[in-house]
């Protein structure tokens, strides 16, 4: 098949969506900025292997050379994805990532034109972020068409311990500010987290509301106007966001994030253990009312995030390298519709109301 490009590598998840592709009988093409790194991970895989920044236009190009698509899990995205989706643009190399940022998933989209003159698939957020909450909402919308609210809760994090090196680097970078949602179409930020509950199956959970990436890629695959999303709220959470407004921004400030950046490369494992991720699962509940006031909501359940991310991931690249997505700026939604996340073992969707 057409080869394909894994960026980032060596990092935790990308260690992961290797380990899985090869699985699968692929062989992609490791790559990241660092070239012992990226040997230590490719050789034991005998897979080949190409070590180049995303600062150097010209090293970057010549590193895209040959693929038909790139992987891109690099983080942080707010950093790494612009540099790399121009240089697929350019060279009409096909762009998948795993970020859960909603400014990236606005950037992106803004380059939907381009990508679709340049007959590319953009698909930001291959992962965990946002594909099951993704088609969630899209299925859930699809029972109430003229939908004008939309919430997406996310559970299961009780039975995992400790999240990737990459994703707390992501989590710090929001830490200043408050909880984005969509109202009337708009992103708009709320000074304070919404407190709620939701209902994963296993009785009420309370919940919090987070910025996450649907109130970008859900709008674009639902039209829903108002659309939030909340997690379940574990102890952790439930400090941060109790948080005074003046304390999150002086952890937003740049020499504390640049400190805090620090303690997690030193102190934090790389991720959660293979009988971690193995004993956890995900959970998710899509709610969904019409102006009159009709409900539909509902469930769906999966295996452990970062589990999912390199099975959803590895499959979609794998799909755009030999031409089967759309070209522009898609959402797992948009290109493959409501159901795909139930292609993948351990998904289980259920309809509540």
């Amino acid at each position: 098949m057409a080869p394909f490009l894994i960026y980032g590598a060596n990092g935790y998840t990308g260690g992961l969506c290797a380990e899985h592709a090869v699985s699968r009988g692929l062989r992609p093409i490791l790559a990241g900025r660092d070239t012992e790194k990226v040997r230590a991970v490719a050789s034991p895989l005998a897979l080949d292997w190409r070590a180049f920044p995303l600062d150097d236009a010209a090293k970057l190009r010549d590193g895209l050379a040959g693929v038909r698509a790139v992987l891109h899990v690099a983080g942080p995205f707010s950093a790494t994805a612009r540099p790399m989706a121009e240089a697929c643009l350019a060279a009409g190399v096909h762009y998948v990532d795993v970020t859960g940022e909603i400014d990236v998933f606005e950037a992106l989209a803004g380059m939907d034109a381009r990508a679709k003159a340049a007959c590319v698939t953009l698909l930001p957020g291959a992962g965990f972020d946002v594909v099951p909450s993704d088609c969630l909402a899209a299925h859930v919308v699809g029972r109430l068409p003229g939908a004008v609210r939309l919430k997406l809760s996310i559970g299961g994090f009780g039975g995992l311990s400790g999240v990737s090196r990459g994703t707390a680097k992501t989590m710090l970078e929001a830490i200043g500010s408050g909880v984005r949602v969509r109202r009337g179409g708009l992103l708009i930020e709320l000074p304070a987290a919404p407190r709620g509950a939701a209902d994963f199956g296993y009785g009420p959970r309370p919940t919090v509301g987070v910025s996450w990436g649907d109130v970008s890629t859900a709008w674009r695959s639902t039209g829903v106007p108002d659309i939030e999303v909340a997690f379940e709220a574990t102890s952790p959470m439930r400090r941060a966001a109790a948080m005074p407004r003046p304390l999150r921004s002086l952890l937003g400030w740049a020499p504390v994030q640049g400190g805090l950046r620090r303690l997690i490369e030193t102190r934090l494992p790389p991720g959660p253990t293979p009988e971690q991720r193995a004993g956890a699962r995900s959970l998710f509940l899509a709610e969904a009312w019409d102006a009159s006031g009709r409900v539909a909501a509902s469930r769906l359940e999966t295996v452990e995030g970062y589990t999912l991310t390199a099975m959803t991931a590895v499959e979609i690249v794998r799909r755009a390298a030999i031409g089967e997505t759309p070209a522009g700026c898609q959402t797992p939604a948009t290109a493959f519709g409501a159901d795909f996340i139930l292609s993948f073992e351990g998904s289980v969707r259920t309809d509540v109301c």
